[in-house]
């Protein structure tokens, strides 16, 4: 059913690798296209968002465009920056929402000005609302239902689901897609005061969380700086919980190969940088658009024992 739902990623794909070879003369746009992208993270300092980062700049640069990019933690910082880039009057703009009600004011003045906005990662469910093209990324609640039938097939009784942010949705739509197919019994633990910017604080968090409650015998992360952390409490009290994570980064790969951690899910993060600079390329050239009014998914995949070194090397290279 989700396929008939969504565009196809193999037909982007294959729509890719065409324009890798040719590059349309504008027909639209009569002047050099300068796209914004924010983001609800720093990706000078999160590897997840750090290779969103690099899809966009490797996007611009074989389509010739300038890209402006940023980002925050801080929802209100966020929505900011995309006011800065509808004041400086850019031709695209690339916003992730994980917080719509601190981020849908700039959006929608964004989208009053004329300037298309491609949503990316969090906000499927609200970007047709806020006028946005189309949304680029991974159905969240989907993938944690993805999660719950690898946990049931572990063996997991009850998982420990680590929210690290404040008012984000899409964590909360991770955590309600795990607990929709997982067969035992699922609890939230926030721990949004120290999260990533005090990992030894979320180390310690955790850490005391089991030891409260032996019964935990599975944890999911939904971040993999919470997933180093997570897998750092379990080593510390010398447990044997099983960890698996959304999300990739060098380190997740590393702890997969090691056995220290089942699975992690891939939403192909790169695709959500380089895809909205082709379609806004493509939008402000050649008046295309994608999607027919539907998201396009890269996601979920998932990364395990059994294809971690593979995509380990990718990884190396920034692009995984």
């Amino acid at each position: 059913m989700m396929r008939s739902k969504v565009f196809s990623v193999l037909a982007v794909v294959l729509l890719l690798s065409l324009l890798a070879v040719w590059a349309p003369t504008p027909a639209v746009a009569q002047k050099p296209l300068t796209f914004g992208l924010a983001v609800h993270s720093n990706p000078a300092e999160d590897a997840f968002w750090a290779v969103v980062e690099k899809g966009a700049k490797d996007a611009a640069a074989t389509f010739g465009v300038e890209l402006k990019s940023g980002g925050s933690l801080d929802p209100v910082e966020q929505s900011q920056l995309v006011e800065n880039y509808v004041a400086a009057k850019v031709d695209g703009i690339i916003v992730s929402l994980a917080n719509p009600d601190a981020l849908k004011d700039a959006v929608k003045k964004a989208v009053d000005a004329g300037i298309p906005v491609i949503t990316i990662n969090s906000g499927v469910d609200v970007y047709k609302e806020l006028g946005a093209l189309t949304h680029i990324g991974q159905t969240e609640f989907v993938a944690g239902q993805g999660a719950g039938e690898k946990l049931n097939a572990a063996g997991a009784k009850k998982v420990l689901c680590v929210i690290h942010e404040e008012a984000n949705i899409g964590l909360e739509q991770r955590c309600d897609g795990i607990k929709d197919t997982f067969k035992g019994e699922l609890e939230r633990f926030n721990v949004a005061t120290t999260g990533v910017r005090d990992v030894a604080g979320t180390v310690s968090a955790i850490q005391n969380k089991l030891i409260a409650d032996p019964s935990i015998d599975a944890i999911v992360a939904l971040n993999t700086i919470i997933a180093i952390a997570a897998r750092d409490a379990v080593k510390a009290i010398g447990g044997k919980q099983l960890l698996a994570t959304f999300d990739l980064s060098p380190d997740v790969l590393a702890a997969i190969e090691a056995g220290e951690m089942l699975f992690a899910i891939d939403q192909q993060q790169y695709l959500q940088g380089y895809l909205p600079v082709v379609f806004l390329y493509l939008y402000k050239t050649n008046l295309n658009t994608v999607g027919g009014g539907l998201p396009v998914l890269t996601g979920p995949g998932f990364v395990d024992k059994s294809n971690a070194a593979q995509v380990k090397d990718l990884a190396a290279k920034g692009t995984r």
